[in-house]
């Protein structure tokens, strides 16, 4: 079930909620902090839809992040799509370069660096940081395979 936030901005705009719409939002809530490949949502949303396109799924995602619904990031050569939560400030993520695992960081420490941007003239409107690193989970692994 969707939440009223989500139902009304769909409602205000020029698209309709179709049942498939229904669902990959659906998913997308379901999946709330995870960044799924439309893959991912095609896979999830044929739990409720066993006929939904791939296409259908892209144009989907698509027209939700232009709404400003979905956040959509490129993560190693492939998009990803997180649920927006307009309340919360803007995070990065850090990438395992071992298992492939994306993981949220919530401290953002660039406004100091927007700051003294804009004082040598720029204006900076967003920011997109990506920081590429081993999980400890892998970093544990690697040890345990030393011993």
């Amino acid at each position: 079930m969707l939440d009223d936030n989500l139902a009304q901005k769909i409602k205000d705009s020029k698209y309709r909620l179709t049942s498939q719409r229904e669902a990959i939002l659906e998913v997308m809530v379901a999946n709330r902090g995870k960044h799924l490949s439309a893959e991912e949502v095609l896979q999830k949303a044929r739990d409720e839809h066993p006929l939904i396109g791939m296409a259908t799924v892209y144009r989907t995602l698509d027209i939700l992040a232009s709404m400003d619904i979905l956040h959509k990031s490129m993560f190693d050569d492939k998009f990803r799509y997180e649920l927006c939560d307009n309340d919360r400030h803007q995070h990065h993520h850090i990438i395992c370069l071992s298992c492939g695992a994306i993981a949220e960081v919530q401290e953002d420490l660039l406004h100091i660096l927007e700051e003294h941007l804009e004082k040598k003239g720029f204006r900076v409107l967003d920011h997109d940081l990506k920081l590429y690193a081993y999980c400890p989970e892998c970093c544990q692994r690697q040890k345990n395979l030393a011993r």
